[in-house]
């Protein structure tokens, strides 16, 4: 870290409560989320039977990427994640590329997690419920890191319980074929490629961990730890319930259910169980949304120590050592998005968005050292991303880079301002 960025972290630090098990919980409710419950359908319509290898390929890049992650965040145990480490390995334009790309496209993402927590709660009043989602998740968060993590602890237990109930019943019912299981990839390698994208988004929570940094303790044993751990648990997860889906759905059917999960418990001869599945997808969305917001608002902080926010955002609580100001602003935002724009069909940039925060951070990782050995995982990582995110609908690589590039016209336009 430059003596500078040193400096602002020790007058402004946040406080260190996070041990292993809570940064894997934390990882875990940004994976496990509602993501499970709507990728999948996309990604069939993707890859067709190769769906399973579209999910291996967005495992290779998701390890390659947390691997980089994690070196970056024992190094830089800082909030930002890859805003601080492009910031400090590639120059100061890069850091902030990724963090625009990360507040952007994530707040995006927020107001649309909400949406989805008010579409399965209140149907009909979908934004209602969204915003009063938004305002008691800024609560818990403003109330201390403790707090949520003891939140998603609870959520985890009930997504993962529901999601191990949709996986036994999946696979002990006679409706499941094993033969729908093949792989040949109807879709091409293109279609693979296009589905692998589209579920590295839900594997892209274990950036959390990183990203609160500066609120874990030890950080450079625990980030380590933590990480993989937290993939590898979503891995597993994601796994099963994609192998228990298709054996009873096969390609074509979890192409089109509108609600997977649900669809796939009644094909297998258990409907009473659909009602639970909407309740944990709602839990799930409610996780994730509380994780989105913690890691906008710790970005949202370090880019405002530098002043490519406000600085009065980067004020630290002094009693909950959160950075209640970011918090507060992060939580209006989001609320005014969901309250007033239905932004779930329109974040597709966010996918895009992710992978150019993901490729910063390899590029970041691979500056770490010369070792031919050790640039093999950034490496293989930087060019997974660039070539997913370039493997994405059209639309979406289209909004995704014209937000980038916004955001590079508006940090030469403010330098060109400050040399005048």
């Amino acid at each position: 870290m430059t003596q500078s960025g040193a400096q602002r972290s020790a007058r402004a630090g946040l406080r260190r409560t996070l041990g292993v098990g809570d940064a894997v919980v934390i990882g875990l409710g940004s994976m496990v989320g509602a993501g499970i419950f709507a990728a999948l359908a996309p990604a069939a319509r993707a890859a067709g039977s190769g769906l399973l290898l579209g999910l291996a390929v967005a495992a290779v890049v998701a390890y390659c990427n947390a691997t980089s992650s994690a070196r970056l965040a024992a190094l830089y145990p800082a909030s930002g994640g890859t805003y601080v480490y492009g910031r400090e390995r590639l120059g100061v334009f890069w850091g902030y590329l990724a963090g625009w790309s990360f507040v952007v496209g994530k707040t995006a993402s927020c107001a649309a997690m909400a949406l989805t927590v008010g579409a399965y709660v209140w149907p009909g009043q979908a934004h209602v419920v969204a915003v009063a989602a938004v305002v008691a998740l800024t609560a818990v968060n403003y109330g201390g890191m403790q707090k949520s993590a003891l939140l998603t602890r609870v959520i985890v237990a009930v997504v993962l319980a529901v999601l191990a109930s949709v996986v036994v019943v999946c696979l002990g019912s006679g409706a499941a074929d094993a033969s729908r299981l093949d792989t040949g990839g109807s879709g091409g390698a293109g279609g693979i490629l296009q589905a692998a994208g589209l579920l590295f988004f839900a594997f892209a929570g274990y950036a959390r961990i990183a990203t609160l940094g500066e609120e874990v303790r030890d950080p450079e044993r625990t980030i380590p730890r933590a990480i993989p751990v937290a993939l590898g648990i979503a891995l597993v997860v994601y796994a099963a319930v994609a192998v228990a889906v298709l054996s009873v759905l096969g390609a074509g059917g979890l192409g089109r259910a509108a609600a997977p999960l649900a669809d796939a418990v009644r094909a297998a001869g258990v409907p009473g169980l659909a009602p639970v599945v909407r309740v944990g997808a709602a839990v799930a969305a409610l996780g994730s949304l509380l994780a989105l917001i913690l890691g906008v608002s710790r970005t949202t902080l370090a880019m405002a120590r530098d002043r490519h926010l406000p600085g009065a955002l980067a004020a630290v609580h002094p009693r909950f050592q959160v950075p209640h100001r970011a918090e507060l602003a992060v939580g209006v935002v989001v609320a005014a998005l969901a309250a007033t724009v239905d932004v779930r069909g329109a974040i597709g940039f966010s996918s895009f968005g992710v992978l150019a925060y993901y490729a910063i951070a390899n590029a970041s990782a691979w500056k770490l050292s010369s070792a031919p050995v050790s640039r093999v995982v950034p490496a293989v990582g930087l060019l997974g991303c660039v070539t997913l995110a370039f493997s994405l609908p059209a639309i979406s690589v289209g909004i995704g880079a014209g937000v980038v590039g916004l955001g590079a016209v508006a940090y030469g336009v403010r330098r060109w301002v400050a040399a005048r």
